[in-house]
C-alpha cells in the first residue's frame, strides 16, 4: 500500500545568527547542528610549483583556515598539536596546503591505498554538488603514501568505498622540518602541498567545475596517535587495561558532533572566488544550507524512529515535528511520502526553493536542477 502525508511546516529564518532560534526543534539533536566552518577559496594568479612549502606569493597571500578542534567539538579537549590549511584554484585544479605541528613526524606505510590512517595522517573529503553521494577521500602520511577512495553513499547507508578508484593526475609533496621516523630527536612540524584536478572528481565523464561563487561541501581531518619509541621505531602506545592501542585523536576543520566524518552534511562550505588572495571576502550561507537543516533533523529523526518501531514514520507528527509554525521571514512546506522501507520528503518555500531527502539521506536541490 502507497501512503501519501502531507504536513506543512512553517518556519523562521533568522540569518544572523546562522542557524536561526527554533532550538526546540533540534532538542537531543543540537550536536548535529552547530554552525558549520567557511573557507574563501581564493583564484591563483601564479603557477604552483609542489615541494611541500608555501614559497610562492599566492599561498603567503592565502588566509590560513581555522585551527582545528577535536571531532566532537566545543566541550572535548583541545588538540595538543596545531593544524590548519589554506587553499587556492585556477581553472583546471584545487591546491591545498596543510601544516601539521609535530614533534614525532613517523609514517610507515608506503604503497598506494595501504589504509593509512591506521598511522597518523591527513585527510581531505569533498562533496562538489552537495548531495551527500559520490564523495571522495584522500588521505596522505608524512611518507606521501595516498589513500584516495569514491563513496556512491555514506558507510551509513550501505555505501562501498570504491579503494580501486583513483584520482587522475593528483598529485602530492611532503615536506618534514625534522626528521622522518628519528625518534630519538625533536621535530617541528610536516607540511602537505597538493593538487586536485577538478577532472578527477568523477566515477564517469562528468565532473563539477566551480566557478566564481560555487560552493563545495569539504571537510579536512588529521588522525593523531599515542605512541613511543621502541628499538629505534614508533609504535602505538597499548593501554594496559585492554592490551589494545589507545583509540586515536581525530582533530577536524569543521566539527562533526559524532566521531564520523561520515555524514557529509557535518562538512564546512568552501566557496570559490575569482579575487586574488589576500583579499577579504565576505559569503552568505546560501538558503539550501538553511532550509537544508529541517529535511536533516526529519533524516535523523526517521532513523531514531525506525531503530525504536522497525519501521518509518508516516506522519510529520509521528516524528514530533510540528504541523504548522509560523513567523515573519519566510514560510515554507515540507511533504512526507512513505512506502514500506522507504520515504521521500520534499521542502518547498515560498521563495522557490525545493529541496528533497530521502531515506538513504540523499539530499537534492530540485529547483537547481530544473532547466
Amino acid at each position: 500500500m502507497r501512503i501519501k502525508v502531507g504536513s506543512v511546516l512553517l518556519l523562521t529564518l533568522l540569518l544572523a545568527p546562522f542557524w536561526g532560534n527554533t532550538q526546540s526543534l533540534f532538542s537531543g539533536f543540537e550536536h548535529l547542528f552547530t554552525t558549520p566552518k567557511v573557507y574563501v577559496i581564493h583564484r591563483s594568479g601564479d603557477e604552483i610549483v609542489l615541494d611541500g612549502k608555501p614559497n610562492e606569493k599566492q599561498w603567503k597571500q592565502a588566509a590560513w583556515s581555522d585551527e582545528f578542534e577535536d571531532i566532537e567539538g566545543a566541550g572535548k579537549p583541545s588538540p595538543l598539536y596545531s593544524t590548519h590549511f589554506k587553499m587556492l584554484w585556477d581553472e583546471e585544479n584545487l591546491y591545498i596546503y596543510a601544516e601539521l605541528e609535530e614533534p614525532h613526524v613517523w609514517a610507515y606505510y608506503d604503497k598506494q591505498d595501504m589504509i593509512v590512517f591506521h598511522e597518523n595522517d591527513f585527510e581531505i573529503f569533498i562533496d562538489p554538488d552537495k548531495d551527500t553521494h559520490n564523495y571522495y577521500e584522500f588521505e596522505v602520511n608524512a611518507r606521501n603514501t595516498l589513500f584516495d577512495l569514491v563513496l556512491n553513499k555514506p558507510y551509513r547507508n550501505g555505501g562501498p568505498a570504491d579503494i580501486g578508484w583513483n584520482a587522475a593526475d593528483f598529485a602530492c609533496q611532503i615536506f618534514v622540518d625534522g626528521t622522518l621516523n628519528n625518534p630519538d630527536d625533536t621535530d617541528t612540524k610536516w607540511g602537505i602541498e597538493m593538487r586536485i584536478p577538478f577532472r578527477s572528481l568523477s566515477i564517469g565523464e562528468g565532473f563539477v567545475q566551480p566557478g566564481n561563487g560555487d560552493y563545495w561541501k569539504m571537510n579536512f581531518s588529521r588522525v593523531q596517535w599515542q605512541t613511543e619509541a621502541k628499538d629505534g621505531k614508533y609504535v602505538k602506545k597499548i593501554n594496559p587495561e585492554t592490551n589494545k592501542s589507545y583509540p586515536e585523536d581525530n582533530w577536524v576543520w569543521s566539527p562533526q558532533g559524532i566521531i564520523n566524518m561520515h555524514y557529509p552534511e557535518r562538512w564546512g562550505l568552501a566557496f570559490f572566488s575569482d579575487k586574488a588572495p589576500g583579499k577579504k571576502q565576505a559569503v552568505e550561507i546560501p538558503q539550501e544550507e538553511i532550509l537544508g537543516k529541517y529535511l536533516w533533523l526529519l533524516y535523523y529523526k526517521q532513523n531514531q524512529y525506525r531503530r525504536e518501531n522497525k519501521k518509518y514514520a508516516l506522519t510529520l507528527n509521528e516524528l514530533k515535528l510540528p504541523a504548522e509554525y509560523k513567523d515573519t521571514k519566510l514560510t515554507f512546506s515540507i511533504h512526507l511520502e512513505t512506502e514500506g522501507n522507504q520515504y521521500h520528503a520534499t521542502l518547498e518555500a515560498e521563495n522557490g526553493v525545493v529541496l528533497s531527502i530521502n531515506q538513504e539521506g540523499h539530499f537534492t536541490n530540485q529547483q537547481k536542477n530544473r532547466k
